[in-house]
C-alpha cells in the first residue's frame, strides 16, 4: 500500500457515492518549469492547503518517479476540485500523475486515482477498467468497489450497483456500506426504508470521520427530498453545512432545494463567493434571475461564456447544467433539450432525468424523454417532482 490516504472528506465514500459529474475538466497540463505558480490560493481558509501544496510539490520534484508523493498530490488537487468545482485542479493532477499514464504495474492508489479522473472526463467505461485493476491489485481496498458502486448508480445500473456495495460489508465501514446501499435503494421505490437504514447507522457511529458524516447527512436530506419530508431535507442539509467543510456537491444540492422551495434569496447568500465553480454558478445566476439583480444578465453572460469555451475544448461534460441554462437563462428549449437527450445517454440520475422532462415538456416534444418515462417505471423511483413532470408529458399531443 501507497503510504498516502484516499481523501479529505472521508474519500472512501463521500465523493464516490455523490459527486461524478459536477464540472467540466480541462486537459492535462505539465508545468513548463519547477518555478511556474500554478495556483495562489487566497490566504486564511486556505493557507494550510496551500503549505500543504508546496510541500509535497517539492517531494515531488526531488523525487519524481516515486509513486507515493505523486499520489499525495494529485489527491490534494483532486480533493480541491472536488471541494470547490474548479476543474483546473484536475488537470493538475493528470500532469502530476502522467509518468504512471497506460502502467498496469501501478500501485492501486495510483490505479484509483486515474480512475477517478478518468470518470471525471465521463470516460466510465475506461475509469471502471481502472478501478477493477486497483481492485484487483488491492482487494481490501474500499474505495475503488466504492466508486464503481457511483459511477454503475449514475449510469442507472442499479443490480450491479447493488453488487458493489455488498462487497463492502466486509471490508469497510458500516456507515459507507449502508450509505452504499441505501443509495441504490432509495432510487429503486424504498426511499423511506433506506432513510430509516442509514439515519440508523449514522446514529450509531458518531465517532466517524466529519466528511463521511457530511455525506451521509447530504443523502439522508436527499432521500428525505424523494419521500416528501421538505422540512427533515432542509434540518439535513444544515446538519451536513455545520460540519464546515467545503464540498461543492452539497452547496448545488442544498441550492436546489431552496430554488425549489422559491428561496432564491437564500440560495444566494448560500453561494456567495463561490462563483469559481460552474455548477454553483449556475444556481446563482439562477436565483438571481428571480431576485432581478442588477447583476443577473452578467451572471448568465458569463455561465454561456464558459459553456462555449468548454465546447471548443471538446468538454461539454456538464451537459445536464447547459441544458437548464439553455432553457431558464435563455428561453431555447430546443437546445435544452439536444442537450438533455445527450446528457441521459452518459447520465441517468434524477437531476438528469428531471432536465429531460422539462426540456420536452417546454418542447412539446414528449417523444424525446421517452427514455425518461421508461427510466421512472422500470426504476420505481418515487419523487412525486419527476412523476408529475412524466404525467404532464403523457398529456402533451404525440
Amino acid at each position: 500500500m501507497l503510504g498516502f490516504t484516499i481523501g479529505r472528506l472521508g474519500r472512501c465514500a463521500v465523493a464516490a457515492l455523490v459527486l461524478l459529474s459536477s464540472a467540466g475538466w480541462s486537459a492535462p497540463r505539465v508545468p513548463a518549469s519547477d518555478d511556474e505558480v500554478l495556483e495562489r490560493l487566497p490566504s486564511g481558509r486556505y493557507s494550510g492547503e496551500a503549505r500543504e501544496l508546496e510541500r509535497l510539490r517539492e517531494r515531488v520534484r526531488v523525487t519524481s518517479t516515486d509513486p507515493v508523493p505523486a499520489g499525495a498530490l494529485a489527491q490534494a488537487y483532486f480533493d480541491l476540485a472536488m471541494a470547490e468545482g474548479d476543474p483546473r485542479y484536475v488537470g493538475y493532477a493528470e500532469g502530476v500523475l502522467a509518468g504512471w499514464r497506460g502502467k498496469r504495474d501501478a500501485p492501486a492508489e495510483i490505479l484509483l486515482l486515474q480512475g477517478l479522473l478518468r470518470q471525471y472526463r465521463h470516460d466510465f467505461e475506461g475509469a471502471l477498467r481502472l478501478l477493477e485493476q486497483a481492485s484487483e491489485r488491492a482487494p481490501r481496498l474500499a474505495e475503488p468497489i466504492a466508486w464503481r458502486a457511483a459511477i454503475l448508480l449514475v449510469r442507472a445500473d442499479y443490480p450491479a450497483a447493488l453488487s458493489a456495495c455488498r462487497k463492502l460489508e466486509a471490508i469497510a465501514s458500516e456507515l459507507l456500506a449502508t450509505g452504499c446501499r441505501t443509495s441504490v435503494e432509495a432510487m429503486t421505490g424504498h426511499a423511506v426504508p433506506a432513510y430509516r437504514a442509514l439515519a440508523a447507522a449514522l446514529a450509531r457511529h458518531p465517532g466517524q470521520a466529519p466528511g463521511l458524516r457530511l455525506w451521509a447527512e447530504t443523502r439522508l436530506a436527499e432521500f428525505s427530498v424523494r419521500a416528501g419530508f421538505g422540512r427533515q431535507a432542509e434540518a439535513h442539509f444544515r446538519a451536513a453545512l455545520n460540519y464546515g467543510l467545503t464540498d461543492n456537491y452539497l452547496m448545488a444540492a442544498y441550492a436546489d432545494f431552496l430554488l425549489a422551495q422559491n428561496r432564491p434569496a437564500e440560495a444566494l447568500a448560500l453561494l456567495k463567493g463561490r462563483e469559481r465553480s460552474d455548477t454553483l454558478l449556475l444556481r446563482i445566476a439562477l436565483a438571481e434571475k428571480e431576485v432581478r439583480t442588477p447583476t443577473a444578465a452578467s451572471r448568465a453572460q458569463t455561465l454561456g461564456e464558459r459553456f462555449h469555451e468548454s465546447a471548443l475544448r471538446g468538454e461539454r461534460l456538464h451537459l445536464a447544467e447547459e441544458s437548464r441554462y439553455l432553457l431558464a437563462l435563455r428561453g431555447d428549449a430546443e437546445g435544452a433539450l439536444k442537450a438533455a437527450v445527450e446528457n441521459w445517454t452518459a447520465q441517468r440520475e434524477p437531476r438528469d432525468a428531471e432536465v429531460l422532462l422539462e426540456s420536452a415538456l417546454a418542447a412539446r416534444k414528449p417523444a424525446a424523454a421517452a427514455g425518461v418515462v421508461e427510466w421512472l417505471k422500470r426504476s420505481g423511483y418515487e419523487g412525486s417532482h419527476l412523476r408529475g413532470l412524466a404525467e404532464a408529458l403523457a398529456r402533451l399531443p404525440g
